[in-house]
């Protein structure tokens, strides 16, 4: 009788582990330091927006939120590195639609597609990428004075990297403008920032948050902001489409993902810290970063995310982009 119900005893508490577990993972709280991976170098607009949504994520979640910076083929060695992670909510990519739309394009045989493999948590900010010359190199005041003078000589233009949403400012105008110049790629804004500063290109397409404290020092003229909407960082840049390129688009945002393969629960508490970390606090330290904070509804993420990295994928085929 003592072995039958030892028997029926230890079968009950078997039955009952999975009940256990899916409770804990229903009302899910990380026991343990968790990554956000940023597919981009220190210093650049990556860098900021992934800790300050690791900051973000922290805050809400009473746990560390380390960041780890993964650089390389235009994110993929990031992103394939969070894909390769164990699918808990522990790892984090910090996504972008370059990440998401262009890389597919530029490096289709390279083990991960994000748009596919990732699920949205939520934005984090937008920020327009500024077309602005280096003085000494370019006379050009204006975008019209910049085609003009690209037509009459060589010029070299640089990114923050291939596939990038620099890289893509670049080519669609480029595109738009009939004209031609020398991509030269880097590894990041502050390589980028660096490169100009030296005058080793003509012109660069950077963010405001990286490229801001250098336009007002003069060290760059700025000449048109990538956004439909004037940058509230440099409000007195004009748009493309004010500065003569009617339809021109190619602004930037940020988010944080995980692989579509994590817990619904998990997910869902990741999103709800999210936004209970969205205090005015938080979004006013967004914009001393230069960064507009944006914020897309939960019903809405999902489909506004597929939609974002569906154009740019289109972009980049019809602009026919190639990794160097």
């Amino acid at each position: 009788m003592r072995r039958r119900n030892l028997a029926m005893a230890v079968a009950g508490l078997a039955a009952g582990l999975p009940d256990r577990g899916r409770a804990q993972e229903a009302g899910w709280k990380p026991d343990r330091p968790l990554r956000v991976i940023v597919t981009f170098p220190p210093g650049g607009v990556m860098d900021i927006c992934g800790r300050l949504g690791a900051e973000l994520l922290g805050r809400a979640l009473d746990q560390p939120v380390v960041v780890e910076n993964r650089a390389g083929a235009g994110g993929n060695v990031g992103a394939l590195a969070a894909a390769q992670a164990a699918p808990d909510g522990y790892t984090i990519l910090l996504g972008s639609p370059a990440i998401l739309g262009v890389n597919p394009v530029l490096y289709p045989r390279s083990g991960v597609d994000a748009a596919r493999d990732f699920v949205p948590l939520g934005t984090i900010g937008e920020v327009a990428n500024i077309l602005s010359v280096v003085p000494r190199r370019v006379q050009a005041t204006s975008v019209t004075e910049l085609i003009a003078e690209a037509k009459r000589r060589p010029l070299l233009f640089g990114s923050v990297g291939n596939g990038s949403s620099s890289h893509l400012a670049g080519a669609t105008f480029l595109k738009m403008a009939g004209i031609e110049a020398t991509h030269v790629p880097y590894r990041g804004s502050a390589p980028l920032v660096t490169a100009m500063l030296a005058g080793e290109v003509d012109f660069g397409f950077d963010t405001t948050a990286t490229s801001t404290p250098h336009i007002r020092s003069g060290a760059f003229r700025a000449l048109a902001a990538s956004t439909t909407r004037r940058a509230s960082a440099l409000p007195e840049v004009p748009t493309f489409a004010e500065a003569g390129l009617p339809g021109y688009d190619v602004g930037l945002w940020t988010g944080l993902f995980v692989h579509k393969a994590t817990p619904a629960p998990v997910v869902a508490a990741l999103r709800q810290a999210m936004a209970k970390g969205r205090t005015p606090e938080y979004e006013e330290k967004l914009r001393r970063a230069y960064v507009d904070p944006l914020v897309v509804p939960e019903a809405d993420l999902a489909r506004w995310t597929a939609e974002s990295a569906a154009r740019w994928n289109a972009v980049s085929r019809e602009l026919k982009l190639e990794a160097d």
